[in-house]
């Protein structure tokens, strides 16, 4: 199951509601939406995971009009913040989200078939296994032709590439060993045995990845 170890959310900033903000998702979401917008397809279903606050989709969502966006999360006061971020957006392409957690096998069958399927700062807060499961089922539940894009960071050749980085993949593994930084060549490889195929990766600030994949169309 999903745990969530990550930094700390603030009340929203119109009080009184669910609305909670990430300060991790306000530094990111700019530079991942301009990514996206490159990258998506123009129209179709948009699958976010772990949507955590809701101030990424509700980014996501304006900036790609033409795409149907379904959050979800397995904690409740998130998806109420995701419900109450998009009702103060105003926007139609955000459906009601959803309760998933992403590292249960078979969730795919449910939640599928997907264009787009976005994860954000996930896979370093969870195990390996979980880790995994979770990227065996985002490939499952792609559509033929559909993107998958994965934002966060990795370790380089089984190393952090920043002191900052190796002090925070310290800092998650002292609160669970199970948990960390995945190394990027090892996530590719679980990818592409699950049938996808790269596309590209883009170097984003921090030190952070953005990795694109594919589910080919069937010949």
């Amino acid at each position: 199951m999903i745990r969530r170890l990550d930094l700390p959310d603030a009340p929203g900033e119109a009080g009184g509601d669910a609305r909670i903000s990430a300060p991790s998702a306000l530094r990111n979401r700019d530079l991942i939406c301009a990514e996206l917008q490159r990258l998506a397809p123009l129209d179709g279903r948009a699958l976010e995971i772990a949507s955590g606050t809701g101030e990424h989709v509700v980014s996501f969502a304006a900036a790609m009009p033409g795409l149907v966006w379904q959050p979800t999360d397995p904690d409740a006061a998130r998806r109420a913040s995701i419900a109450a971020w998009t009702e103060a957006s105003g926007l139609p392409n955000i459906r009601p989200p959803r309760d998933l957690d992403a590292a249960r096998p078979g969730w795919a069958a449910d939640h599928g078939p997907a264009e787009l399927i976005v994860l954000v700062n996930l896979l370093h807060l969870i195990s390996t296994p979980e880790a995994e499961t979770v990227l065996t089922e985002i490939a499952a539940a792609l559509a033929p032709g559909g993107l998958f894009a994965l934002y966060g960071p990795f370790l380089r050749d089984g190393a952090a590439t920043s002191e900052g980085d190796a002090t925070f993949d310290a800092s998650l593994r002292a609160q669970d060993p199970a948990i960390g930084y995945k190394d990027v060549i090892d996530t590719c490889a679980h990818l592409v045995a699950a049938g996808l195929g790269h596309v590209e990766t883009v170097a984003m600030p921090a030190n952070n990845l953005l990795l694109v994949f594919e589910r080919r169309n069937s010949a």
